[in-house]
This record gives structure tokens, C-alpha cells and sequence, in this order.
């Protein structure tokens, strides 16, 4: 039974949920928790990849591996987690998954070589994998659908303010202690989720569900193949590599296959009755172009910051905190207004405001101050808050709810693979666009030019180091341009999904 607590003494009688919790409120926390806890480590470990790569003694490109295995594990696991839950009821396969990630967290942060810590993010990942959409679809079941959309604010603002936080707490736990600390802070975080998870989610009746193995192999090779392409591509050339061309055509052989077979199928691995419904395939097309906006956008910002406009790590992670103040305050807003007004209108509005601080990122300049950044930040992350929340309550409004296990799973994997394209799609425009940049600029300068004279110290002019001061300038110019080129794809990108807001079905 409900706790009394849950029960409003007075207004409306509330439709009853789907499972009966005794604290809904703890038990959301609980969940929450653990859901920052895995989206933290998307990101957390970026700014640290240089300590680290001193530590194993491992190269640059190496190192990149650390983020690469996880990745990749996390996404071909996350399908699993329908059948998981399915088969051994939520409670097991949350409070495995959280001990599993916990663990495998202490076992990274204590590697000593690099084929140890690849081995452990692999593992990290697969238990990481389900924490997401296991946290999406008990939110979903142990709310009435009145409040759904409250549900949905506070699943979004964990979402997204883990990614954005990342790298500051990252930065910080490395400067002040160990690049081991990124990956220790798991462990009192973890046994919290755990204890609460354990403490208030009850046992549900588990049904025998046969475990497709053709369906999960063909589907992994499709969704490794992809995540491998996205992540190599910009190291070997993207197309012009032999490498990058098996990988595609792993990736299409793959997802048909796994089509042909779960349509086959009695008991297929994912139940494409899911993809009958309009407003879930809607938002599966909606969310991966929105993770390609908000992901590639956290991976800019960092280097821009740093590399061109001088900011220490620290300072970097502290201009960018604002942008997920803006989403705390847009999750606070929507989860109550979504309720009272169209969803679909909500989502427009955000997508305006997601677009105009993108317009204001175009006009950033190499030597200027902060208040540019933390005007866009703020809107960009209120913005997204606004898409994020209305999205998820409506793509999830109409699903059968003995497909959420399912559907929740895709809509993860989806989001993360458009996280994983845009990022691929941002680094790519940004080493092309710089190039042809730096062209364009240096075939108008000579050494006789007045921008030349005008921007170098009379004191160079004539030395060795002028020509190589004055490329080094180019280059600088060019970068900034490039990123630019790409805040103005962004927005493009953004603007492009408002057609499809007019394809969804009001619930």
C-alpha cells in the first residue's frame, strides 16, 4: 500500500499507478541517485584522461580507449535490460547493477596498467547500461499519470545536469587529490543507491521470458559496429579507412538481420510491436537528434575554453556550472506546467530557446569575457529542460505499459548513440572547418599586411619567430571560427526537429 504521505488529503483523487510503493518519494531519490551516479561517468573522466595516460604509461590516442570501452559496453547492454527485468524482477537486476558498477568503479580507480582499466570500464559499462532506463521505467509505474510529468523533471534533471557537472567535479578531484577519485566518489554514492533501491523497491512478479540470442547477437554487432565507427572515425580518416568501411558494413548487415529475425520470432529479443506507436517513434527520432545538440555542445565547450581562451580547468567547469542551473530551474518549471499546458508547445519552446543561445554562441570571440558564455549556458540549459521533460512524457503517453521495460531501453540506446554521432559529427566539422579556415586566412596575409604588422610586436617583425607567431595566430583564428561553423549546425540541428512536434499526438 501507498504511504500515507503520497495521498493527497485533499483536491482530486489521483489515478492509482501501476506498482504500489510504500515511499515514493524515498524510493525516487534512491533511484535518482544512482541514475547521476552512471551519467556522471560518461564525463567525469574526460579532464582526467592526461593523468591518467602519465599513470599507465599510455599514449594520447591510448588512453582514449578508457572512454571508448565504456562507451561501447554501456551501449550494447543497454538493449539487455527489458529482458533482464523481465526475467529477474527490477529489484535484483537494480540493486546488481549498482553493486556491480560500484565495484568495477574501485577496481578503476586501482588499475595499474591500461589493459586493466580498459577490462574494467568494459564491466562498468554493462552493469552502468541498465541503471538509465530502469530508472525511467519505475519512475513511470510508480507514478499516476497525473504526475508523470513531475516524474519526468526530475529523471531529466538527472539526465542532464550529470553530464554538465562532470567535468567540473572531474577537474576538481583531480587538481585537489588523484585522478583515482574520479572513479572512487562511486563508492559512498553507489551504497546509498543501494541501500535505498534495496529499502524501498518491492519484489514484482517475474515472467519466464526466453532469452533470444540471435536477436541480442545480431543487434550487439550492429550497435558495437556503430559506436566503434562514431569514436575511430576522426583517428583514421573516417572513409578513407578500410577500418571505418567494415564497420558500416558490420552495422547494416547487422540491424538488418535483427530486423528480419525479431519480425520472425515468436519471442524476440525486442518486441517491434513497440514501433507501432507514432508518438514512440516520434521521439525516438526527436531524442537522438536533441542528444547530437546537448552532448556535442559539452564536448566543445571544454577545449574552447581552455585552449583559446586560456581558462584553468577549474575556471572552466565554473562558467559552465550555470548551464545546468538553468536546467534545475526549467525542471522545477516544466514538471508543473506540463500538466496544465500543451506538451507539445512546451517543447517548441525550448527548442526556440535552445536555438537563440546557440545564435548567441556564434558570436563568441577569443578575447572576451564570460558573461557571453554564461548568458548562452544558462539559456541553452533552460532550454533543453523544457524539450527534454515534455518529450519523454509525451513519447512514453500512449506505449502499452508491458512494453515500457522494452521501450525505455531503446529510447536510452538511442539517446546515447545520438550523443555519440554528434560529438563524432562536431570533432569532425571542427578539424575540416579549421583547416579550410586557416587556408582561406592565410592566402589573404602577407608579411607586408597591416592586419600582420598590426597584430605582432614591432620587436618580432624581421625575426625568426615572426613568420611562426604569426601562423600560431592563424591557427588560433581559424580554431575559433571552426567552432563557430559548428555552434551554427547546432543550431540548424535544432531548429530541424520542430516539424516533428507536429507529428506527436497529444495524450
Amino acid at each position: 500500500m501507498a504511504a500515507a504521505a503520497d495521498i493527497p488529503a485533499t483536491g482530486p483523487a489521483l489515478s492509482a499507478p501501476k506498482l504500489q510503493v510504500a515511499s515514493r518519494g524515498l524510493l525516487t531519490a534512491s533511484i535518482m541517485v544512482a541514475t547521476v551516479m552512471q551519467v556522471l561517468d560518461t564525463t567525469i573522466a574526460n579532464v582526467a584522461l592526461p593523468h591518467m595516460a602519465a599513470s599507465l604509461n599510455a599514449t594520447q590516442e591510448e588512453i582514449t580507449w578508457v572512454l571508448t570501452s565504456y562507451i561501447v559496453a554501456s551501449a550494447i547492454a543497454t538493449p539487455l535490460t527489458g529482458w533482464a527485468a523481465d526475467t529477474m524482477g527490477r529489484r535484483r537486476v537494480f540493486t546488481t547493477c549498482i553493486a556491480g558498477f560500484v565495484f568495477t568503479s574501485v577496481l578503476c580507480g586501482l588499475a595499474t596498467s591500461l589493459p586493466e582499466m580498459v577490462l574494467f570500464r568494459i564491466f562498468q559499462g554493462v552493469f552502468g547500461a541498465a541503471l538509465i532506463p530502469l530508472a525511467q521505467a519505475v519512475l513511470l509505474d510508480i507514478n499516476p499519470r497525473e504526475k508523470i510529468g513531475q516524474a519526468m523533471a526530475i529523471y531529466g534533471a538527472g539526465i542532464m545536469v550529470g553530464p554538465i557537472i562532470g567535468p567540473t567535479l572531474g577537474g576538481y578531484l583531480t587538481e585537489m587529490f588523484d585522478w583515482r577519485y574520479v572513479f572512487f566518489i562511486n563508492l559512498p554514492v553507489g551504497i546509498i543507491a543501494f541501500l535505498g533501491v534495496a529499502a524501498f523497491m518491492p519484489r514484482e512478479e517475474t515472467r519466464r521470458r526466453r532469452f533470444d540470442t540471435m536477436g541480442f547477437a545480431f543487434l550487439a554487432i550492429a550497435v558495437g559496429s556503430l559506436q566503434m565507427m562514431l569514436d575511430r572515425g576522426q583517428s583514421v580518416g573516417w572513409f578513407d579507412s578500410v577500418e571505418i568501411w567494415i564497420y558500416v558494413g558490420l552495422m547494416i548487415s547487422g540491424l538488418w538481420a535483427f530486423i528480419v529475425h525479431c519480425w520472425g520470432a515468436d519471442e524476440p529479443f525486442v518486441d517491434l510491436a513497440m514501433f507501432r506507436d507514432r508518438n514512440f517513434v516520434m521521439g525516438l527520432i526527436f531524442i537522438f537528434i536533441i542528444g547530437m545538440t546537448l552532448f556535442s555542445g559539452l564536448a566543445l565547450l571544454p577545449p574552447l575554453l581552455q585552449k583559446l581562451m586560456g581558462y584553468p580547468v577549474i575556471e572552466t567547469g565554473l562558467v559552465m556550472a550555470p548551464r545546468g542551473v538553468g536546467t534545475m530551474v526549467s525542471m522545477i518549471l516544466v514538471g508543473r506546467l506540463v500538466a496544465r499546458f500543451d506538451a507539445r508547445a512546451l517543447v517548441v519552446f525550448g527548442l526556440a530557446m535552445t536555438a537563440g543561445s546557440l545564435w548567441l554562441m556564434t558570436g563568441f570571440e577569443s578575447g572576451m569575457d564570460s558573461h557571453l558564455i554564461i548568458l548562452s549556458g544558462v539559456m541553452q540549459g533552460f532550454g533543453l529542460g523544457f524539450v527534454f521533460v515534455p518529450l519523454s512524457t509525451l513519447t512514453f503517453a500512449t506505449i502499452a505499459p508491458h512494453l515500457r521495460g522494452d521501450a525505455t531501453s531503446m529510447f536510452s540506446l538511442v539517446r546515447n548513440m545520438g550523443s555519440g554521432a554528434g560529438i563524432s559529427l562536431v570533432t569532425a566539422v571542427l578539424v575540416r572547418m579549421t583547416t579550410v579556415n586557416h587556408e582561406e586566412i592565410a592566402s589573404t596575409l602577407t608579411a607586408q599586411s597591416s592586419a600582420v604588422r598590426d597584430g605582432l610586436p614591432q620587436l618580432l617583425q624581421g625575426s625568426p619567430l615572426y613568420a611562426y607567431v604569426a601562423d600560431t595566430l592563424v591557427n588560433q583564428q581559424a580554431a575559433m571560427i571552426g567552432y563557430i561553423d559548428n555552434f551554427f549546425l547546432m543550431m540548424i540541428l535544432t531548429v530541424s526537429v520542430v516539424p516533428i512536434v507536429l507529428l506527436l499526438r497529444k495524450p
